[in-house]
């Protein structure tokens, strides 16, 4: 394969996960083949990081004529438009199956319904109102890393860095559900070396904002996360779903910010 060609497969890829994690409209793939969704999961740490940015970037905007609480809600729901809710989604269908089934067929069956649950609903409600909490903290501390605002690089690292995450159990567990059956089935098979490691370089990028004691930090607390996600989701269905990996995503995601907030409050 030539340079043209593999650069011209590697934007492909790229289109590809911005199509399949985002509400971004893109053109048809031309002769797209069920592999690509398979390689394309090098890129969705970079897809997080676009979406960190346009969430920021609406902060931002909304903050230079509205009160900092509006700017954050503001920029929740940019993403939430940017993505579709789509780990959000994963979240509540997760807490549904896991509260609400006791076989692991009672909860797969539960987390498939369309329905939203008391378990789920109180589960997104408490996640967004810790999110939103947390965010209001960060954009109300004075900026101590450099002369971006500490909501944005927090934003820039978190959406970055939980998608890296959450795809990362895609390359040691189990798929639990009917692969045959499955939507997005080429996703759910064993990754190459090669996508593993074009997604964990991609989520040293937004790092490089931070201090290297904080860096340091968040990435042995998101290893410790990830073991204990491992665990949970073992016992709970012996591997994990689609649904799963949202849910993965939405905690990081809240850890990171936690991480940041805590550092920022209690070290500097």
């Amino acid at each position: 394969m030539s340079i043209v060609e593999s650069s011209m497969h590697q934007w492909r890829l790229w289109l590809i996960a911005l199509g399949f994690f985002t509400r971004i409209k893109i053109k048809p793939i031309e002769n797209f083949q069920p592999q690509w969704l398979n390689q394309a999961s090098r890129y969705y740490g970079l897809v997080g990081l676009l979406v960190g940015g346009l969430s920021a970037t609406a902060f931002w905007l909304a903050s230079l004529i509205l009160p900092l609480s509006i700017a954050v809600i503001l920029a929740m729901i940019a993403s939430v438009l940017i993505t579709g809710a789509f780990h959000e989604d994963g979240l509540a269908d997760t807490w549904d199956g896991f509260g609400g089934g006791w076989s692991t067929e009672q909860k797969l069956t539960i987390m498939k319904d369309s329905r939203l649950g008391t378990y789920g609903a109180l589960a997104l409600m408490l996640a967004l109102l810790l999110k939103f909490q947390l965010l209001v903290e960060l954009a109300s501390t004075a900026a101590l890393f450099h002369p971006l605002p500490n909501i944005v690089t927090a934003l820039l690292v978190a959406h970055c860095l939980s998608r890296v995450l959450a795809v990362s159990l895609i390359f040691d567990q189990r798929y639990v559900r009917d692969i045959d059956s499955s939507k997005v089935k080429p996703m759910t098979e064993q990754q190459s070396p090669t996508e593993l490691i074009i997604l964990l370089v991609s989520a040293l990028l937004p790092l490089f904002l931070l201090p290297i004691i904080l860096s340091t930090t968040l990435i042995i607390t998101l290893c410790f996360l990830r073991l204990g996600i491992v665990k949970w989701y073992q016992a709970q269905l012996g591997g994990y779903t689609g649904d799963l990996l949202g849910q993965a995503q939405q905690l990081a995601e809240l850890v990171i910010y936690l991480t940041i907030l805590i550092f920022l409050t209690q070290f500097i």
